[in-house]
């Protein structure tokens, strides 16, 4: 059971008071019976996931990084409503057990869901999956199902409806995330002028609203152990929403290394979609427009967005290590991505604006004098 997600020891200064959270899940009326055996997820970029696991009872704790405000960026709420309200529509969801929002517990918001039973399909698949190519591509069509599936999840007239914000959400994703890169820019990095400038200029209306989940990416989703292609649960919901599906799927693809992909592009992949049988950025397009029927006029929009929108968060992460405010060293070389991400947006563009390729030919030399370095 090696390819099964377990978790591992709680880093230090990550540090879960269980003793308390027992005491309050107890109080709730939940059955906990034996001693927890605790662990923790990998991960805590995001919000701190730990796996609290009784004779009876397998659950996983949710709760935002310490120095954060669960009410703004971690909002565990919303987060734990989502889930529950989205629950009776799309089966893949865990099951909420409760949501705890008095801080003298564990002096912040915090939920707790069943664990899923599993496997986590991480940059590369567990050394005991041996798919072969007809499987792998099974898998990877049965991933973008769950998401379409998601995409038509009927939610007006339920508790979902009050996610949204209503029309727009192109518009509010580009100008919120240029803003975004603007108050995180580094001397180092290039500030995206003609991307930025392009994507305003191109902002088309909302193709419609559904539920997205605006993180869709292979670690986000649960294999069945017995049938590894099969997706019994889909993760990390925080960032989920109401919006237009193109946005979702277009920055699902800013993660979507392929097989015949540069090597730099390949150093940043952490998800298994360069495997012979996977489907390359263009079926994936090709094979969701047939299956939605949606019909953009300009794909490319949607497909810069999500590099754009990928290098605003890697630059965010970087912007803390470059003014030290983290010492992660995995944080040190984020400034070399973003440039490449740079230049795969001006590719992109260049397809059907020629003013863009000058300026490949000007930072693909850039990035070429600073991998020499």
């Amino acid at each position: 059971m090696t390819m099964i997600d377990i978790g591992g020891q709680v880093r230090h200064g990550e540090e879960l008071d269980i003793a308390a959270v027992e005491n309050w899940l107890k109080n709730q009326g939940v059955d906990l019976q034996g001693q927890a055996q605790l662990t923790q997820y990998s991960g805590g970029a995001s919000n701190w996931t730990y796996r609290l696991q009784y004779d009876n009872a397998d659950l996983i704790l949710r709760r935002p990084p310490k120095g954060t405000k669960a009410k703004s960026a971690h909002d565990m709420a919303r987060e734990y409503n989502m889930q529950k309200h989205l629950a009776p529509f799309y089966p893949v969801l865990p099951e909420m057990i409760a949501l705890c929002q008095d801080d003298s517990v564990i002096g912040c918001d915090f939920y707790v869901m069943k664990r899923i039973e599993g496997i986590i399909p991480r940059a590369n698949l567990p050394k005991e999956l041996q798919l072969d190519e007809p499987q792998v591509q099974q898998l990877c069509l049965n991933v973008l199902d769950k998401l379409i599936e998601l995409h038509q999840v009927p939610y007006q007239g339920t508790e979902l409806e009050k996610l949204g914000k209503g029309e727009g959400y192109c518009r509010r994703q580009v100008e919120g995330w240029d803003a975004r890169y603007s108050k995180a820019l580094t001397p180092n990095v290039p500030d995206f002028a003609f991307v930025r400038q392009w994507l305003l200029e191109h902002i088309p209306t909302d193709a419609k609203t559904c539920v997205i989940h605006n993180d869709w990416r292979f670690d986000n989703v649960i294999l069945a152990p017995q049938q590894p292609t099969q997706v019994i649960g889909v993760l990390d919901w925080e960032m989920a929403t109401l919006g237009d599906p193109l946005m979702d799927l277009g920055s699902a693809l800013a993660y979507w290394i392929q097989e015949d992909d540069d090597a730099l592009m390949k150093s940043s992949r952490r998800q298994p979609t360069n495997l012979k049988g996977m489907l390359t950025r263009q079926q994936v397009v090709d094979y969701y427009l047939e299956k939605t029927g949606l019909q953009p006029a300009n794909w490319a929009f949607y497909e810069v967005f999500g590099l754009f929108r990928l290098a605003v968060i890697a630059q965010q992460i970087y912007y803390r290590y470059y003014h030290q405010q983290t010492d992660n060293p995995a944080f040190k070389d984020f400034w070399i991505m973003i440039h490449a991400l740079h230049i795969r947006a001006l590719k992109l563009i260049a397809q059907n604006n020629p003013q863009a390729r000058p300026l490949i030919a000007e930072y693909g030399a850039k990035l070429q004098d600073i991998l020499k370095r």
